[in-house]
């Protein structure tokens, strides 16, 4: 059982359990009993963590197989390279969880119709895609535009369909790409720490396509966007001025882990800045919560 809690890697779920929760917060914290469903909501967010797990399983299978967890590995330990697991079980795993995200989205798929097996296929799809299939993204430099998209704008508006029915209007729309950019600063610093590995392997992500500056100016920018398209959103009048001021308050998160990584070298230091970059995520859904209640 220790292996597979493992392999599930507890500490990436906040990537699938904060798309949803802002996404779907708006609808359920308003005050307004008429609008949004808890239920929908549960149902919604266990689907995804399951989708998830599912893709950290196949990711811990398939980059044994490829060859790309090594012993100079800096990050935790894997299930199947360290031999705790076979690649089949974890396979097995991973096709199990995506089984039971499909199960428990039937609800969702009753309430509102095909838009949901649309979201729930590809979502399926680039579970396995991610690592995998002849164009596996990881490996191609393309994580963090498909983090951005997927546990974005994908996640976000898909939950705050369930809720409403509604695609949303440039509110929900900046959430989805805030929410993106925060779960893509975990991956980012994951390639950063991963570099020198990554490029002996042949996993070619942007840190190893264009070196540790890009790859330090990225994350800089995953952190501080957020809070400028927050203010934005203020500015706009989407939010009282001096409650979208309070996005200001994540600079205490971020700019500690810019600074971090452009002090410090890659190495297993970098696992403390991935720990504060999902309180960072974390800080964000929180504030979501307040600026709707």
């Amino acid at each position: 059982m220790k292996a597979w809690l493992l392999a599930a890697r507890p500490k990436t779920l906040p990537a699938a359990i904060v798309p949803v929760w802002v996404g779907s917060m708006p609808l359920l914290v308003d005050g307004n009993p008429e609008t949004g469903s808890w239920m929908l909501f549960w149902f919604t967010l266990v689907s995804c963590i399951c989708i998830q797990i599912a893709t950290n399983l196949f990711n811990d299978a398939i980059d044994h197989k490829k060859g790309a967890d090594t012993e100079k590995r800096l990050g935790p330990r894997r299930v199947t390279a360290s031999g705790l697991l076979s690649q089949k079980a974890v396979m097995g795993g991973a096709l199990f969880f995506c089984l039971l995200a499909a199960g428990i989205s039937i609800p969702l798929i009753l309430e509102r119709g095909w838009p949901i097996v649309a979201i729930g296929l590809v979502s399926l799809f680039f579970a396995y895609g991610y690592t995998g299939g002849p164009f596996p993204l990881a490996y191609r430099g393309m994580g963090e535009l498909f983090v951005i998209l997927f546990f974005g704008f994908v996640a976000v508006l898909g939950s705050f369909f369930v809720q409403s029915g509604l695609v949303g209007d440039i509110q929900i729309w900046t959430l989805g790409l805030q929410c993106g950019l925060y779960s893509s600063v975990l991956i980012a610093i994951n390639n950063l720490r991963d570099i020198e590995e990554d490029r002996g392997t042949g996993k070619m992500t942007l840190a190893v396509r264009f070196v540790k500056t890009f790859a330090r100016w990225e994350i800089a920018v995953f952190c501080l966007l957020p809070i400028l398209l927050g203010v934005g959103l203020s500015l706009a009048g989407y939010f009282h001025l001096g409650n979208g001021l309070l996005f200001l308050l994540l600079l205490i998160i971020g700019v500690p882990i810019v600074l971090g990584v452009s002090r410090t070298e890659p190495s297993e230091k970098y696992n403390k800045f991935l720990a504060m970059g999902a309180l960072q995520l974390l800080g964000f859904a929180a504030l979501v919560s307040f600026l709707f209640s």
